[in-house]
């Protein structure tokens, strides 16, 4: 569910910004298992998936090992931490960097969004995924720990589905920083906002659309998408290549 409604949002967002059937460079830090690189290499794109868990590039590695020569040819590994991207890339090296999934296990992310923002070229996708700190209670109070509930409270501290405890992020503070870093914020969405607490388990075929277009409907409507237990922003660097201002996306942005 979180993989599928990241990448209808990221598509919008590419569709708006870039000219149609443009090969663009992609950074996935902390990757993960590759899901989103994998697809955007599928897409045509030139990915660099940046991971530091080794059991995770195992994964990743397997699942481009599968794919044809021309995906394979297309993406990329490399073994490092998202914290040092100038050692392993040139500044402006790439048209979209990913970060999802990742701030959350960061204590102090700022200097990752500087190095992240630092990777774009010029009118290039800064991809955000991150736990909202504004919604923190939510979960444990739908769940009926009201103890939990009343904690979550005036706090970004949280402990998640894994038993670690690892910290979350208030979309104000990361409009700010991303103001600051050159990357300000384009769009914003919510992901999960009815379904984080569902069991987990794939829905029959016939509700799957359903509940996607039902999460895809709230992650871009007010008041809904602010309670989402993700958000995902979308920060655009600076001016394009020609010096004119960033485009506006095509079809609905949300400010």
């Amino acid at each position: 569910m979180r993989q599928e409604l990241v990448a209808r949002q990221l598509d919008e967002q590419l569709a708006g910004l870039f000219p149609v059937g443009r090969r663009l460079r992609v950074l996935d830090v902390g990757m993960g298992q590759g899901t989103q690189a994998l697809r955007l290499a599928r897409a045509g794109h030139e990915v660099t998936g940046l991971e530091r868990d080794e059991k995770m590039i195992s994964v990743a590695r397997e699942a481009l090992a599968a794919e044809p020569e021309g995906i394979r040819a297309r993406m990329r590994i490399v073994e490092g931490d998202g914290r040092d991207t100038g050692v392993h890339f040139l500044p402006g090296s790439f048209d979209v960097v990913l970060c999802h999934g990742v701030l959350m296990y960061v204590e102090e992310p700022d200097p990752l969004l500087a190095g992240l923002a630092r990777m774009l070229a010029p009118g290039g996708l800064l991809s955000l995924l991150v736990r909202n700190g504004d919604a923190l209670a939510l979960r444990p109070g739908l769940m009926g720990d009201w103890a939990a509930a009343l904690d979550s409270f005036g706090t970004t501290a949280y402990r998640n589905r894994l038993g670690l405890d690892v910290r979350a992020d208030r979309l104000a503070d990361l409009t700010a920083t991303l103001a600051g870093i050159g990357a300000p914020l384009h769009a914003w969405y919510g992901v999960r906002v009815f379904t984080d607490t569902a069991a987990d388990g794939t829905p029959p075929d016939d509700d799957v659309e359903l509940l996607l277009a039902a999460e895809e409907r709230a992650g871009r409507t007010d008041p809904y998408r602010s309670v989402a237990a993700l958000l995902h922003l979308c920060g655009v660097r600076g001016q394009d290549r020609s010096g004119a201002s960033v485009p506006r996306a095509r079809g609905r942005t949300f400010g």
